[in-house]
Protein backbone atom coordinates (compact mmCIF):
# COMPACT_ATOMS: atom_id res chain seq x y z
CA UNK A 1 0.00 0.00 0.00
CA UNK A 2 1.37 3.39 -1.01
CA UNK A 3 1.54 6.12 1.65
CA UNK A 4 2.07 9.84 1.78
CA UNK A 5 5.06 10.97 3.83
CA UNK A 6 4.58 14.61 4.90
CA UNK A 7 7.79 16.49 5.66
CA UNK A 8 8.28 20.03 7.00
CA UNK A 9 11.43 22.10 6.51
CA UNK A 10 12.69 25.48 7.67
CA UNK A 11 14.62 28.15 5.85
CA UNK A 12 16.73 29.95 8.45
CA UNK A 13 18.86 32.88 7.32
CA UNK A 14 21.14 34.52 9.86
CA UNK A 15 22.16 38.17 10.23
CA UNK A 16 25.04 37.59 7.80
CA UNK A 17 22.64 36.41 5.07
CA UNK A 18 23.65 32.76 5.35
CA UNK A 19 21.33 29.75 5.09
CA UNK A 20 21.51 26.94 7.63
CA UNK A 21 21.84 23.51 5.98
CA UNK A 22 22.06 20.03 7.43
CA UNK A 23 24.68 17.60 6.16
CA UNK A 24 23.53 14.06 6.88
CA UNK A 25 24.80 10.51 6.60
CA UNK A 26 21.80 8.19 6.22
CA UNK A 27 21.85 4.52 5.21
CA UNK A 28 25.32 4.83 3.75
CA UNK A 29 24.63 7.95 1.65
CA UNK A 30 25.46 11.61 2.15
CA UNK A 31 22.79 14.33 1.77
CA UNK A 32 22.73 18.09 2.17
CA UNK A 33 19.23 19.25 3.02
CA UNK A 34 17.30 21.83 4.94
CA UNK A 35 16.61 21.32 8.65
CA UNK A 36 13.32 19.60 9.37
CA UNK A 37 11.75 16.21 9.00
CA UNK A 38 8.66 14.09 9.19
CA UNK A 39 5.34 15.27 10.51
CA UNK A 40 4.04 13.12 13.35
CA UNK A 41 0.42 11.99 13.56
CA UNK A 42 -1.72 14.66 15.19
CA UNK A 43 0.73 17.52 14.52
CA UNK A 44 0.13 20.63 12.50
CA UNK A 45 2.86 21.63 10.07
CA UNK A 46 4.07 24.60 12.12
CA UNK A 47 4.11 22.63 15.38
CA UNK A 48 5.98 19.81 13.64
CA UNK A 49 8.60 22.18 12.28
CA UNK A 50 9.11 23.80 15.70
CA UNK A 51 9.59 20.31 17.20
CA UNK A 52 12.01 19.26 14.46
CA UNK A 53 14.15 22.39 14.95
CA UNK A 54 14.36 21.80 18.69
CA UNK A 55 15.20 18.11 18.22
CA UNK A 56 17.83 18.70 15.53
CA UNK A 57 19.42 21.99 16.55
CA UNK A 58 18.21 22.73 20.06
CA UNK A 59 16.96 26.03 18.67
CA UNK A 60 13.53 27.54 19.29
CA UNK A 61 12.29 29.13 16.07
CA UNK A 62 9.35 31.27 15.09
CA UNK A 63 7.60 29.95 12.01
CA UNK A 64 7.04 32.65 9.41
CA UNK A 65 5.81 32.75 5.85
CA UNK A 66 5.02 29.62 3.87
CA UNK A 67 7.44 29.37 0.94
CA UNK A 68 6.50 26.21 -0.94
CA UNK A 69 4.64 22.90 -0.89
CA UNK A 70 5.56 20.09 -3.27
CA UNK A 71 3.55 20.35 -6.47
CA UNK A 72 4.93 17.32 -8.32
CA UNK A 73 5.23 13.59 -7.68
CA UNK A 74 8.31 12.65 -5.66
CA UNK A 75 9.02 9.08 -4.61
CA UNK A 76 10.79 8.67 -1.28
CA UNK A 77 14.53 8.02 -1.52
CA UNK A 78 14.22 5.60 1.41
CA UNK A 79 10.90 3.82 0.91
CA UNK A 80 9.84 3.22 -2.67
CA UNK A 81 6.19 2.90 -1.57
CA UNK A 82 5.96 6.44 -0.16
CA UNK A 83 5.17 9.66 -1.97
CA UNK A 84 6.87 12.67 -0.37
CA UNK A 85 4.99 15.89 0.28
CA UNK A 86 7.33 18.61 1.60
CA UNK A 87 6.24 21.92 3.09
CA UNK A 88 8.73 24.79 3.48
CA UNK A 89 8.50 27.78 5.78
CA UNK A 90 10.75 30.73 6.43
CA UNK A 91 11.80 30.51 10.09
CA UNK A 92 13.31 33.10 12.42
CA UNK A 93 15.44 32.94 15.55
CA UNK A 94 17.28 35.45 17.69
CA UNK A 95 19.70 32.72 18.78
CA UNK A 96 20.92 31.31 15.45
CA UNK A 97 24.52 31.89 16.54
CA UNK A 98 24.10 29.28 19.28
CA UNK A 99 23.88 26.37 16.82
CA UNK A 100 27.03 24.26 16.63
CA UNK A 101 28.13 24.44 13.01
CA UNK A 102 31.07 23.40 10.88
CA UNK A 103 32.87 25.13 8.05
CA UNK A 104 33.19 21.98 5.94
CA UNK A 105 30.49 19.71 4.50
CA UNK A 106 29.91 16.33 6.16
CA UNK A 107 32.14 17.08 9.11
CA UNK A 108 31.86 13.63 10.70
CA UNK A 109 34.25 11.52 12.68
CA UNK A 110 35.15 8.22 10.92
CA UNK A 111 33.30 6.19 13.55
CA UNK A 112 30.10 8.09 12.71
CA UNK A 113 30.08 6.78 9.14
CA UNK A 114 31.67 3.33 9.53
CA UNK A 115 28.32 1.68 10.17
CA UNK A 116 25.84 2.25 7.33
CA UNK A 117 22.92 1.45 9.63
CA UNK A 118 23.66 4.56 11.71
CA UNK A 119 23.03 8.21 10.95
CA UNK A 120 25.07 11.34 11.52
CA UNK A 121 24.25 15.02 11.15
CA UNK A 122 26.20 18.27 11.14
CA UNK A 123 25.13 21.82 10.36
CA UNK A 124 26.80 24.58 8.41
CA UNK A 125 26.02 28.01 7.03
CA UNK A 126 26.01 28.68 3.28
CA UNK A 127 26.36 32.27 2.05
CA UNK A 128 23.19 33.29 0.23
CA UNK A 129 25.21 34.62 -2.72
CA UNK A 130 26.84 31.18 -3.17
CA UNK A 131 23.60 29.28 -2.66
CA UNK A 132 22.07 27.48 -5.62
CA UNK A 133 19.99 24.39 -6.28
CA UNK A 134 23.14 22.24 -6.54
CA UNK A 135 23.85 23.03 -2.88
CA UNK A 136 21.03 20.64 -2.00
CA UNK A 137 20.83 16.89 -2.56
CA UNK A 138 17.09 16.27 -2.62
CA UNK A 139 14.91 17.22 -5.63
CA UNK A 140 12.23 19.07 -3.65
CA UNK A 141 14.85 21.06 -1.70
CA UNK A 142 16.34 22.15 -5.04
CA UNK A 143 12.98 23.63 -6.06
CA UNK A 144 12.62 25.36 -2.68
CA UNK A 145 16.06 26.95 -3.06
CA UNK A 146 15.22 28.19 -6.58
CA UNK A 147 12.06 29.81 -5.22
CA UNK A 148 13.91 31.31 -2.25
CA UNK A 149 16.54 32.82 -4.54
CA UNK A 150 13.82 34.28 -6.79
CA UNK A 151 11.90 35.66 -3.82
CA UNK A 152 14.88 37.31 -2.14
CA UNK A 153 16.68 38.50 -5.28
CA UNK A 154 13.88 40.83 -6.38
Amino acid sequence: MALFNVRVYGILLDEQNRLLVSDEFVRGDYFTKLPGGGLEFGEGTRDGLEREFIEETGLKVTIGEHLYTTDFFQLSAFNKKDQIISIYYIVHSNASGSIKTSEKPFDFMPNQTDDTTKTAESFRWVDFENLNEDTMSLPIDKVAIQLLKQKLSI
